[in-house]
C-alpha cells in the first residue's frame, strides 16, 4: 500500500470524502459501487466492486470460445479493467486497464464498430497492443457493466459482420445472466 499523505475527517455521519486526485487516479466515478475490507492491523480499504468480477472463469470460457469460433482476440471487460481475454497475446491483456477513449466508448452505450478511416482505440492504456474492431457494451438493468470486445493486431482492418453480432450477442446474455 502507498501513503498518500492526504489526511481525511469523518463527519457526524460517519462519511469520508475521498480526494478529487484519488478518484481520477483511480477512475472512481460518482455513483461507483466501493467493497470496504478491513485488516487485522485496523486498516480499512476501499476497493472499487466489479459485478463482473464474480465471473471471471465463465468470461473466459465465454471468449476462449468466441475467439476459436472467429479466429480473433476477444476479451470482456468490468468498468477498468480486461478480466478475461483469448487469442494472441491474451496474457499481456489480462488485468490491463482499458483506455480512456474505450471507456468513453462504454459510457456513450452504442457498439462501437471499427471502419476505414477511423483512428484506431487502443485496447489498453499502453501505447503498444492490440486495437479495438469491436465494443460492445455489457448493460444490466441500465447499468454499465464492461465491454465484450473484438481486437485487432494492427489498425486498419475494419470488423467483419459476424463479430459485431456475436459481440451485441454476448454482451446481451451477459447482461441478462447478472440480472440474476
Amino acid at each position: 500500500m502507498k501513503a498518500t499523505g492526504i489526511v481525511r475527517r469523518i463527519d457526524d455521519l460517519g462519511r469520508v470524502v475521498i480526494p478529487k486526485e484519488i478518484r481520477r487516479t483511480m477512475r472512481i466515478r460518482e455513483g461507483d459501487p466501493l467493497e470496504i475490507y478491513t485488516s487485522r492491523d485496523g486498516e480499512v480499504i476501499f476497493k472499487k466492486y466489479s459485478m463482473l468480477g464474480g465471473v471471471e472463469d465463465f468470461a473466459a470460457q465465454l471468449c476462449e470460445t468466441m475467439s476459436r469460433s472467429t479466429g480473433s482476440i476477444c476479451a470482456i471487460t468490468d468498468r477498468d479493467t480486461i478480466i478475461a481475454a483469448a487469442g494472441s497475446g491474451r496474457r499481456e491483456l489480462i488485468g490491463k486497464r482499458i483506455s480512456a477513449r474505450l471507456e468513453q466508448v462504454m459510457e456513450d452505450r452504442h457498439i462501437y464498430r471499427s471502419a476505414d478511416g477511423q483512428p484506431p482505440i487502443p485496447a489498453t492504456d499502453s501505447a503498444e497492443g492490440p486495437v479495438t474492431a469491436v465494443a460492445a457494451p455489457i448493460l444490466s438493468e441500465g447499468d454499465l457493466l464492461g465491454l465484450v470486445l473484438f481486437l485487432s493486431p494492427a489498425p486498419g482492418a475494419p470488423a467483419c459482420e459476424s463479430e459485431y453480432k456475436l459481440a451485441q450477442t454476448i454482451a446481451a446474455f451477459l447482461g441478462r445472466h447478472m440480472e440474476s
